[in-house]
């Protein structure tokens, strides 16, 4: 898969999750603008982005494009710890 192409299916699983997911109650839908790309890599014909949106609820989304199955995983993960150790 070319980069372009897995990035437009990784924006579009994040809208798709998210918009089946949000409280109805929030009356708050995501749009393509609202989602970004932190990361991305092509390894040998896989790929990988790390994305997140601009609602501040903390959560980030990892796509990952597995070639030898032609396969797409959406992993959703809620940030619950941020300290600084001091060395």
């Amino acid at each position: 898969m070319e980069d372009r192409e897995f990035m437009e299916k990784a924006v579009d699983m994040v809208l798709t999750a998210y918009n089946e997911l949000v409280e109805i109650t929030d009356n708050y839908t995501l749009t393509e603008d609202d989602v970004y790309i932190v990361w991305m890599c092509s390894i040998l014909g896989n790929n990988k982005a790390l994305l997140s949106t601009t609602v501040p609820d903390g959560m980030y989304y990892e796509v990952t494009f597995n070639n030898t199955n032609n396969e797409l995983y959406l992993d959703g993960y809620k940030k619950l710890i941020h300290k600084k150790y001091e060395l």
